[in-house]
């Protein structure tokens, strides 16, 4: 009994992670290696694991001891963890210094500031391309002292094939902004960002806006500002189950509440492009009034200007960020840059599966349908994404910026919050993943005594929010990085 009471003593100091000093373990006297096994196990054998299926590999990237194990080999699915898989194909196969382009040609019939003939834009899948860096590429045409075009806006966008959402995605997460359109032409990460206002009376009609202020998208607001105390009971959508690029805004909201902001997805994304590429042309005063097209671009036409994008920033924004479009966009450029335009998603994974062979790793025993893991389709075990995190480890070429791109606990990304005032904080570096029921996080951390691990962690088929599992996730990373071997199992401040 004494045993048990010391077991759950612990497992609410560590879920809490407030004021440990010291945790003293209740297998004093054992080894420091079962003694932290015995830790991780006390934590587990809480309820909320009764009908919760819990994977678990830790490994010494020293000598490759396993140092805990539980499920290891059972498939699950791994939400954004299936980004660590993307993020390393990427950096293998394109290597750090490969760069995303979006380039502009134009016919070169130009005389007395009119261009005579049609701009074109090709997009080679750039998920981080916006508006501020198409206003600089279409100043070049400033700049040349064209101050007409008397032909058309075409967009090319044939790099990536027209398949614009995953397989298996969840048809009622359109139009959240995390499960934007892909495409080779993309822009401000093909959404919207929707602010609605309180106004000063109770009643009114809540104030809009919309960054970037364009016409491809219509508003329909019916929200209204209620008293100081009103619930916050609004709604931002689009009409997306009719395919409009209308959004909707209703409900109300406060008349002392914060601006509510929400990223909402557009419809066909290359037409958003190209319909900035109109609006920019006229804020630049450079008159048009032709056509936005969808076309390939003709052998005769010359390229003019070219945006370039470092592979090392987009990596970096996917991981810690976790960024959907960014990687399936990555996926398809994989695709591509391996077998060819367009590029798909099924040629993006065989590219993906090429890099895993020589880290040993069975690309028969996962399933991979996207590069985000947003699909419920993708099956991976902790075991597979311990042996990838092993096998990037061992390429110093790249392993810096793999390891830089993971979010930081306590610090960056998407663990700036979590892990605060342990051993794990500015040390743990894991990429977190979250599903409906789904809640994982790998990656690598230090120990009291500077061992290196590689972890994963991968939790699903819960009810309810997430926070108790990401709890348990971080009282884990916080016993890894307080591990000594020398001292045992403890956790120190």
């Amino acid at each position: 009994m004494k045993r048990l009471l010391l077991f759950s003593i612990f497992t609410v100091l560590a879920i809490t992670l407030e004021d440990c000093s010291t945790i003293e373990q209740s297998t004093q006297g054992e080894p420091p290696l079962e003694q932290f096994r015995g830790s991780i196990d006390a934590l587990l054998s809480d309820s909320i694991f009764t009908a919760t299926k819990c994977g678990i590999e830790i490994v010494s990237l020293g000598n490759g001891e396993v140092l805990y194990e539980r499920d290891a080999r059972m498939l699950l699915r791994p939400a954004s963890n299936m980004k660590l898989i993307t993020a390393a194909a990427a950096l293998s196969t394109l290597g750090k210094n490969f760069l995303l382009k979006t380039e502009m040609y134009s016919d070169t019939l130009i005389s007395n500031g009119v261009l005579h003939g049609n701009i074109y834009l090709k997009g080679f899948g750039d998920p981080d391309f916006n508006a501020a860096q198409l206003a600089d590429m279409l100043s070049m045409l400033k700049a040349r002292g064209i101050t007409k075009i008397e032909g058309n806006v075409v967009g090319d966008a044939t790099y990536f094939d027209d398949e614009r959402w995953g397989v298996g995605w969840m048809w009622d997460d359109e139009p959240a902004g995390f499960a934007a359109y892909n495409s080779a032409l993309s822009i401000n990460r093909n959404c919207v960002i929707v602010t609605v206002t309180p106004s000063n009376t109770m009643g009114d009609t809540t104030l809009i806006s919309i960054d970037p202020p364009t016409q491809y998208v219509s508003l329909l607001n019916t929200a209204t500002t209620g008293a100081d105390t009103a619930a916050l009971t609004l709604e931002i959508s689009r009409k997306f189950k009719e395919r409009l690029n209308v959004i909707t805004v209703k409900g109300q909201i406060a008349r002392g509440a914060k601006s509510q902001k929400e990223s909402v997805s557009v419809w066909c994304p290359e037409m958003y492009f190209l319909t900035l590429v109109k609006e920019e042309l006229l804020r630049q005063n450079i008159s048009f009034d032709g056509k936005l097209v969808l076309d390939t671009i003709p052998s005769t036409a010359v390229l003019f200007a070219r945006h370039l994008q470092p592979i090392d920033s987009m990596v970096v924004f996917l991981n810690k960020m976790s960024d959907n479009l960014s990687a399936e966009n990555t996926v398809k450029i994989l695709g591509a840059e391996s077998y060819g335009a367009p590029g798909s998603t099924e040629h993006g994974i065989s590219s993906v599966k090429r890099t895993l062979y020589p880290f040993g790793i069975d690309t028969t025993k996962f399933l991979m349908v996207d590069g985000s893991g947003v699909s419920h389709y993708d099956l991976l075990t902790p075991d597979i994404l311990v042996t990838l995190l092993r096998g990037m480890y061992s390429k110093k070429d790249i392993f810096d910026l793999y390891y830089f791109s993971l979010p930081n606990a306590g610090v960056d990304g998407l663990l700036t919050n979590r892990m605060k005032g342990t051993p794990a904080q500015n040390n743990l570096h894991a990429k977190t993943g979250t599903l409906g029921g789904v809640s994982a996080l790998s990656g690598y951390v230090a120990t009291a005594d500077g061992e290196m691990l590689a972890f994963s962690i991968m939790m699903q088929n819960y009810i309810g929010p997430g926070e108790p599992y990401r709890k348990m996730q971080d009282a884990i990373g916080a016993l890894m990085a307080g591990f000594s071997r020398k001292n045992g199992s403890v956790t120190r401040k």
